[in-house]
């Protein structure tokens, strides 16, 4: 049992405060009945509608947030800030745990989830989803780079699946990947002589981050969203 308006509100269509305007308007009702008590404890299984629409209540949460540097990919960690620290309350009652990895100090979108299945989906290697990424360097980029990344970098640990790297900048472009291997791009370009200075994920498969969304702001992903984050293909 959990309250009407943190309900609602953990569903991702309105903020709380748009929630309890509803509420106190008369625009929401559960089992037929309009219901003005935000406090009103229900469990989710009642038949609610908001603004006329009926509400379908997600089981699972899927947030998008746009990591800001200096916290880890973890759940916990006993040294660093975490992802999960930037996770507002009414998102906590979920056991989530961030799908995938990016750098302490690499910024951009994440996923976090308690859906294990959709995890699954999007972290399986054989799924080669792709990743995209604007990268800074530190020396000019160059068309060598270019055909190097597209002809696979040989690693320590092998030779990477071909990679797409678009100019932008004398020092700015985009990588997209398919595969996820540690400091991968990184490594990349040490291989070609450059240092990253700063890395951003743009996309994952077809979603990419809400350019609405502020550094360390999250949100719940919606419908059309967790369907775009299960296709493999990139958005044109």
């Amino acid at each position: 049992m959990e309250r009407l308006d943190k309900l609602l509100a953990s569903q991702g269509m309105l903020s709380r405060r748009e929630v309890k305007e509803l509420i106190a308007r008369g625009r929401v009702t559960v089992d037929g009945r309009v219901e003005k008590r935000p406090e009103r404890k229900v469990t989710g299984e009642e038949q609610i509608t908001v603004a006329g629409e009926p509400l379908r209540v997600q089981r699972t949460l899927t947030l998008m947030l746009h990591k800001p540097q200096g916290y880890v990919s973890a759940a916990r960690d006993a040294r660093d800030k975490t992802v999960l620290e930037l996770v507002p309350p009414e998102y906590r009652r979920k056991e989530l745990f961030p799908a995938g990895r990016l750098d302490k100090d690499t910024t951009g979108l994440m996923i976090l989830t308690d859906d294990g299945a959709l995890a699954h989906e999007i972290l399986a290697p054989k799924k080669h989803v792709p990743k995209q990424y604007r990268v800074t360097i530190d020396v000019p980029m160059t068309e060598e780079m270019v055909r190097r990344f597209a002809e696979g970098i040989r690693l320590k640990d092998g030779v990477c699946r071909p990679a797409e790297l678009t100019l932008e900048g004398e020092h700015t472009g985009v990588v997209t990947l398919r595969e996820g291997r540690y400091h991968q791009i990184k490594r990349m370009f040490g291989c070609c002589g450059g240092t990253v200075t700063a890395l951003h994920r743009l996309s994952m498969g077809a979603l990419r981050l809400d350019e609405g969304l502020a550094p360390g702001e999250c949100r719940p992903l919606t419908e059309e969203e967790l369907l775009l984050l299960r296709r493999q293909e990139l958005p044109e």
